[in-house]
C-alpha cells in the first residue's frame, strides 16, 4: 500500500542514519567521510519520505485492520524488550562488543514477523540480509564489530529506503 511504502522509506532512511552513526564507534578514519555522506542521505530520505507520508496520511495502510495494528505493536514491543534485555546482559557480562550484532539479529528477525502484517515479500530479503550481517558481526574476527554491522546495515537500510520510495513514486 502506498502509505506503507512511504513509511517504510522514512523508517528505513532514519535507521540507516542510526546504523551509520553507530558505526562511528569503531570506524576506520578512511571510512568517515563516505559513511558521513551516506548518513546524511539516510536522514534526508527519512525527512522527505516522512513528509510525503504525512501528505498521504489518509491513504490505505495494512495497519488499518485492528488485528494487524495489534500484532504490529506486539512485534515491535517484543523486539525492544528482546533487544534491550540482550544488550543489558551483554553489557553486564563485559561483552559490549557483541551488542551491535545482537541488536541487528533481533531487528533483522522482526522483519520476518512484519511480513505477515504488511504482506511484503521484500521484508524477507531485508531480514535475510540483516541476519547475515549479524552473523558476520558475531563470528568475523574483528574488534570493529559495530563498524562492520553499522556500515553494512546502514547500506542495506538505505537501499531499502530508496526501494520503497521508488515503489511509491512508481504508482
Amino acid at each position: 500500500m502506498l502509505r506503507d511504502h512511504l513509511m517504510s522509506a522514512a523508517i528505513f532512511g532514519l535507521f540507516s542514519f542510526v546504523w551509520f552513526g553507530w558505526a562511528q564507534e569503531t570506524l576506520p578514519d578512511q571510512w568517515r567521510w563516505p559513511v558521513a555522506i551516506a548518513s546524511v542521505i539516510g536522514a534526508l530520505l527519512a525527512a522527505f519520505s516522512g513528509y510525503l507520508s504525512y501528505q498521504h496520511w489518509h491513504s490505505a495502510t495494512a495497519l488499518t485492520a485492528q488485528t494487524n495494528y495489534r500484532w504490529y505493536l506486539i512485534f515491535v514491543l517484543g523486539e525492544f524488550i528482546l533487544a534491550g534485555g540482550g544488550a543489558a546482559i551483554l553489557l553486564k557480562t563485559q561483552q559490549s562488543i557483541y551488542v551491535a550484532p545482537w541488536i541487528s539479529l533481533v531487528v533483522g528477525s522482526h522483519f520476518i514477523a512484519l511480513q505477515f502484517i504488511f504482506h511484503d515479500p521484500s521484508l524477507y530479503w531485508l531480514a535475510a540480509l540483516m541476519i547475515i550481517v549479524s552473523l558476520l558481526g558475531l563470528f568475523w574476527p574483528t574488534p570493529a564489530k559495530s563498524a562492520l554491522v553499522g556500515v553494512n546495515n546502514g547500506i542495506i537500510l538505505l537501499a531499502f529506503s530508496l526501494f520503497n520510495l521508488g515503489r511509491f513514486l512508481w504508482y
